[in-house]
């Protein structure tokens, strides 16, 4: 895993994905793998139609004829992400969000002159590099289920917001506490998602109550809320929710684990990488860019430099 944004962190309880370092080892011959045969080989994984009608989908900057030199793998295509991409010698960058969701005003390498996206997609095209995403796509999928459940130990029932005519996907997966867990409280699901996500979450709540209704909502959680109360599950645990939102639920009964929008996400980065390399990528030519350092807690840091009278 290469870090690309902000400072180094080395205490992570696991790895997205181990790699080797220096730059991404060039096949032997031709990879025979496009842009566009990847994107394909994505699809199928992923479909297009399984993401929400306002989502953007696949192949989102690039030539889709163009022979993959590389792959890196992150959460989000910014611009140092896609500028390590070309260091590395790859020439795709695969990510969960998308470039933009609406099309920026214009496409310069100045922030002064546009917006990040506008620079982040200028800055693709002026080194080659293909930007491809699988976000509500992948969010919904059954993969992304299973992942978060093997990481927080807990046993999937059903949807609580379903996307479409499947029942089977949307948001809020709502889960019961393993039999040998229980009984589990709050402090300890909150010390079991700092522990697999790598970040201390903010908890709203009583940490001694008892848990036995889980809903896990990657991202963000309040869309969720309402259906959380309505079924009087005991915890929401998902990647960011509004202060009064949670406030509000919180009162009505319901404890929310707050994990972060990145940290509930950057999971996916791996999945992602093992999707690219079962669709024919070799293991050497996928790499992982760590974006887990984007922020960080005064407490949590070593300041230097810094005297105290």
């Amino acid at each position: 895993m290469i870090n690309i944004e902000g400072p180094e962190r080395k205490d992570e309880s696991t790895e997205l994905a181990t790699v080797a370092s220096g730059s991404i080892a060039k096949p032997a011959g031709p990879t025979c793998m496009s842009v566009g045969m990847l994107e394909q080989a994505l699809l199928a994984r992923f479909p297009r139609s399984n993401a929400e009608s306002w989502d953007r989908t696949g192949l989102l900057v690039g030539d889709p004829t163009s022979e993959i030199t590389g792959v890196c793998v992150a959460l989000d295509p910014t611009r140092k992400a896609i500028e390590a991409t070309a260091a590395l010698g790859a020439n795709v960058l695969l990510t969960h969000h998308p470039a933009f969701l609406s099309a920026p005003e214009a496409f310069t390498p100045s922030y002064d002159r546009t917006s990040a996206p506008g620079v982040n997609v200028y800055t693709a095209i002026a080194n080659g590099v293909a930007l491809v995403n699988f976000h509500t796509a992948l969010d919904v999928s059954d993969e992304a289920r299973r992942l978060y459940m093997d990481m927080l130990k807990l046993d999937y029932e059903r949807m609580v917001e379903p996307s479409g005519a499947n029942p089977e996907r949307g948001y809020g997966y709502l889960c019961s506490v393993r039999p040998a867990d229980a009984p589990l409280k709050v402090s300890q699901l909150a010390a079991r998602c700092t522990s697999v996500f790598g970040r201390a979450p903010r908890v709203w709540g009583d940490f001694s109550s008892v848990v036995g209704k889980v809903v896990f909502a990657n991202g963000s959680g309040n869309s969720v809320v309402g259906a959380c109360l309505a079924e009087h599950v005991d915890c929401l645990v998902c990647g960011e929710v509004g202060y009064h939102v949670a406030l509000d639920a919180w009162q009505a009964g319901l404890s929310v684990i707050e994990l972060g929008h990145d940290a509930s996400e950057l999971p996916l980065a791996a999945l992602l990488a093992k999707a690219a390399i079962e669709a024919g990528m070799s293991p050497d030519s996928v790499r992982v860019l760590d974006q887990g350092g984007n922020w960080s807690l005064p407490d949590s840091t070593r300041l230097y430099n810094c005297e105290v009278e």
